[in-house]
């Protein structure tokens, strides 16, 4: 029975060398799967296969269910993306240095993995890492990710190499989408191609002064009546009175809301109007008679609109000084 001690110290090395080989030899064909079709189709045995211990490498496996009769939108949301990612990392490793190998597990091919893993919601994305070799961890847990937010290969192109350091990470890679290429210089010509035909009328309209002069009217009613400051303050567009009614004019100089732009920028555009009216309209007008009750009218509106102006001042600050009738 002596020789019974010398045979288990030779059996012990032998077997730690063939659980070695056998992690390397389950790389290798995993790794020349994944350079075939990235990531790697799993069910139950495959999945058991890729994630058994011990292993030399590390196994990025998304656990998702893709079947409509499941109603998972993020599955179908995420789905691309991390095919993306899958097949940028493959197309850059192909000599395998990162020892990684991404999969995917869909619910209809692993259901006994998920009821053993306890998982009631998908998706599910564990990295496992190696347990042994180099790059071997403590802890023999799969890590999991947070599907916090909105996702994309970057983002857990990010997460992975924070967690496989000293490797290489190769970049995401997106495919050129040629359809949109397409679409967009088909749309580029098609628009050039109507913007030449219609170039003779666009033109006079492009050269006209009345057309620059109301466009400059509407930017300058809307800058001076505070509309600049609505859009930085995000102010409120009306408030109560604290009596069952509603404030259209906010109390001070340093605040406004949003319907009280909108009122001010109306009467700066009547007072405007009324004051081109009198300078460029009434003198053109032949009828003596008829020039008469353009000056009456427009003056009327320019008085009453100036009125109303200076008692929306006062309301702003009740000791503005000035008041015109009839809104005194």
């Amino acid at each position: 029975m002596r020789w019974l001690p010398l045979l288990f110290s030779l059996v012990l090395p032998l077997g730690s060398f063939a659980a070695k080989k056998s992690s390397t030899d389950r790389f290798s064909e995993l790794h020349a799967q994944a350079q075939a079709s990235s990531p790697l189709k799993l069910a139950d045995a495959s999945y058991k296969k890729l994630t058994s211990a011990p292993r030399d490498y590390s196994a990025a496996v998304l656990l998702t269910a893709l079947d409509s009769r499941f109603g998972c939108q993020l599955c179908t949301d995420f789905q691309p993306e991390w095919d993306v990612l899958a097949k940028s990392w493959a197309k850059g490793d192909k000599n395998g240095e990162s020892r990684l190998i991404f999969g995917t597990l869909d619910f209809s091919n692993g259901r006994d993995t998920f009821i053993s893993l306890g998982l009631q919601s998908a998706p599910v994305l564990l990295l496992f890492q190696p347990t042994t070799g180099p790059h071997a961890v403590s802890t023999v847990e799969a890590i999991r990710y947070d599907f916090a937010g909105p996702q994309s290969a970057e983002k857990v192109h990010e997460w992975i190499a924070r967690h496989l350091p000293d490797r290489p990470h190769p970049p995401v890679i997106r495919p050129v989408n040629y359809i949109l290429w397409v679409v967009t210089i088909v749309s580029a010509l098609g628009i050039a191609g109507v913007f030449f035909k219609a170039w003779p009328y666009i033109l006079p309209v492009i050269q006209n002064r009345n057309v620059w002069a109301g466009l400059s009217l509407i930017g300058i009613l809307m800058f001076t009546s505070g509309h600049m400051f609505n859009q930085i303050r995000k102010v409120p567009y009306v408030a109560g009175d604290g009596r069952g009614g509603i404030t259209y004019f906010a109390g001070g100089f340093s605040s406004q809301f949003g319907l009280e732009t909108q009122i001010v920028a109306f009467i700066y555009g009547i007072l405007s109007f009324a004051t081109i009216s009198l300078a460029v309209k009434a003198p053109r007008t032949r009828d003596p008679k008829m020039q008469q009750l353009t000056v009456i009218v427009w003056g009327a509106v320019l008085v009453l609109m100036y009125s109303f102006l200076l008692s929306v001042f006062r309301v702003k600050n009740g000791g503005y000084p000035f008041k015109l009738p009839p809104f005194m």
